[in-house]
């Protein structure tokens, strides 16, 4: 049980898809200027890297042996399929929520740390149960990113600052200052864990 929980950490908090490896920066900075928004973009991967996992297990066990070659072809078939599928839910259930995310939900069939997740667990010889945990503490991981990023570009609507330090630039430096803090938990869970 303990390691499902190292697992969920390292992958939520430890090693951040975003803050730490850099993916999915896409919809880090382009859905993360409110909160709400930033939450259900977060929530829907999570649903996506949980889905992706299982369907990488499953053709990582069965099929890929077979035919490695067909590896990341197999992967990103998978993830689109799974990307589509959300996207039918979301615009059924909640026009609203499929209107705010507009363009950034068709592109979490192309955002990295999808593809990412589905690499890593492949390469690190993730069991089933160990995948959907990695996935589950990925998906965490990259909505607390999304959230803290809207949360302080928010704040910052109502702040003093310049209209030259506005945008991409200040944007960049938050997500520079975000990702040097995520990095040093690495210590503090070092320490904890022993």
């Amino acid at each position: 049980m303990q390691q499902y929980i190292w697992l969920f950490a390292s992958a939520s908090v430890i090693n951040n898809f975003t803050l730490a490896y850099f993916l999915g920066l896409c919809p880090f900075f382009g859905v993360s200027q409110r909160i709400d928004t930033a939450l259900r973009l977060g929530l829907a991967n999570i649903f996506v890297l949980v889905i992706t996992s299982i369907s990488a297990w499953l053709l990582n066990t069965y099929v890929l042996p077979h035919a490695p070659y067909l590896k990341l072809i197999a992967f990103i078939v998978a993830i689109a399929s799974t990307v589509q599928l959300v996207e039918m839910i979301i615009k059924k259930l909640s026009p609203t929520l499929f209107r705010a995310l507009g363009i950034f939900l068709p592109l979490i069939t192309t955002n990295c740390a999808i593809l990412g997740l589905a690499l890593f667990q492949t390469n690190r010889g993730y069991g089933f149960l160990e995948g959907v945990v990695y996935a589950a503490g990925a998906g965490v991981g990259l909505t607390l990113a999304l959230v803290l990023m809207a949360a302080i570009r928010e704040e910052n609507e109502l702040a003093p600052i310049p209209n030259w330090a506005r945008g991409a630039a200040l944007s960049f430096f938050i997500a520079g200052i975000l990702s040097m803090a995520f990095m040093g938990f690495a210590g503090l869970f070092r320490e904890l864990g022993g």
